[in-house]
């Protein structure tokens, strides 16, 4: 029995696709019953000069003949972005084709719209390779970690911030700067915001969060904040108190009954005992809470041509071993998407955590005791506050809270924020 594969694009992800596909020597002996039958891009001219030099039989840039061609078992959607690739995606489960894509963004967008062509077509829909790259989540999630009661997935999903903020924690650097020079090596876009200001990872979240929670997660109700405003200053005083400053992807139960979660991504102080805070570089790891495992850590590179087309092909594995052994139309229970409804999102104000704040003041007495009595207005009860030293005329003052809820945290600043003696309020961070 062989399975037919229709490839869309050959960049990073589909070269490196085709390149496992072409060499199956020493991997799963199945993989030797799929072929490469069509393979898709813009640009015919970038396909023929590819340097896995394939069939000029197999390339066309008639995406759409690809994915209604009815030769075809499985697309592989490898093109990124949101159009033509939703589009290409509908088009293929309306034909029949079972779907393996790596893009985190269409899914976090359109999941709820693919995932019920798909169940109505009786065609499977495989994504590991969209959140993690290489990392083995997404299954663990849908299969072994299903027995579970899970109360939180969190975890660093983003290579690049991740780069980021470790260069400026062990180089004291500016984040200007440091991003610049990511920019240089390829680990950041020419345009960073998706990743810089969180909205890749905050995509990557909410499948997750949809996935451990058994809801829909609406991407717009996912609270997002980058990590442009993270200075070198405050990593320097997180050290001191005992933390490493990591963008973290948190999707966390409020209330299991009512399957109410917040779902948010924020650069946040992590303890250095926890094991996410030694996660460096363009890694990534996930961290996964629930009863009666417990935790448990995927860790791994999160992006790249080998470990992210290593999930792929891995996703096409598992839909071709599943055919060959289960060809009647019905969906096997542990691989299809089986919720409908949607997850509630509590609003940001909710959260209950701590704060590390950094603010810059008059150097007059009286000032500490000031910012005191404003956050005990608001029932905001203090753990520390320092005064840590001068950036010119003005005292640095940092403040850590114990856990409070974030509206009555948020009202204190606006109240400080009155005093004639606060000139600016630099930092707010959550503490994890």
């Amino acid at each position: 029995m062989t399975f037919k594969i229709g490839l869309l694009g050959l960049g990073t992800v589909g070269g490196g696709t085709a390149e496992i596909l072409l060499s199956p020597q020493g991997r799963n002996p199945l993989l030797r019953e799929i072929e490469i039958y069509r393979v898709g891009g813009r640009s015919l001219e970038r396909l023929q000069n590819h340097p896995l030099a394939l069939s000029a039989a197999l390339l066309t840039t008639d995406l759409e003949g690809i994915v209604t061609d009815p030769e075809i078992d499985i697309v592989v959607e490898a093109i990124g972005g949101i159009e033509p690739a939703r589009s290409l995606l509908l088009k293929a489960i309306a034909h029949g084709k079972h779907i393996v894509t790596a893009n985190k963004a269409v899914i976090a967008r359109y999941g709820d719209e693919i995932f019920t062509a798909a169940n109505q077509a009786g065609v499977y829909v495989a994504l590991e390779a969209s959140v993690g790259g290489g990392i083995p989540v997404i299954q663990p999630l849908k299969q072994a970690l299903s027995v579970n009661r899970l109360s939180a997935v969190m975890g660093i999903v983003n290579g690049t911030t991740n780069y980021i903020l470790t260069r400026m924690q062990a180089e004291k650097g500016k984040f200007a700067d440091i991003l610049a020079d990511a920019q240089k090596l390829g680990y950041a876009e020419a345009d960073p915001s998706t990743d810089v200001d969180g909205l890749d990872a905050a995509d990557k979240i909410a499948i997750l969060a949809s996935l451990a929670f058994g809801g829909r997660i609406k991407l717009a109700d996912v609270y997002c904040e980058g990590i442009s405003q993270v200075d070198a200053a405050d990593i320097a005083y997180a050290e001191k108190l005992g933390f490493n400053i990591k963008l973290l992807a948190i999707a966390q139960s409020c209330d299991p009954e009512a399957n109410i979660l917040s779902v948010r991504v924020h650069p946040t102080l992590v303890p250095h005992t926890h094991p996410l805070a030694s996660v460096s570089g363009v890694y990534n790891a996930i961290l996964i809470e629930g009863e009666p495992i417990g935790q448990v850590m995927f860790y791994g590179r999160g992006a790249g041509a080998g470990p992210t087309a290593s999930a792929v092909v891995a996703d096409i594995l598992n839909i071709a071993a599943t055919l060959k052994t289960q060809p009647a139309p019905a969906l096997h229970p542990l691989l299809s998407c089986s919720h409908q409804h949607y997850s509630a999102i509590a609003p940001i104000a909710d959260l209950v955590t701590r704060f590390y704040t950094r603010f810059l003041t008059q150097d007059l007495p009286g000032v500490i005791g000031k910012l005191g009595t404003c956050f005990g207005n608001h029932n905001v009860s203090i753990e520390s506050i320092v005064q840590t030293g001068f950036q010119g005329e003005l005292s640095e003052i940092v403040v850590v809270t114990h856990d409070v809820r974030e509206g009555n945290f948020r009202q204190a600043l606006d109240e400080i924020r009155t005093l004639n003696s606060v000139d600016s309020i630099p930092s707010v961070l959550r503490v994890l």
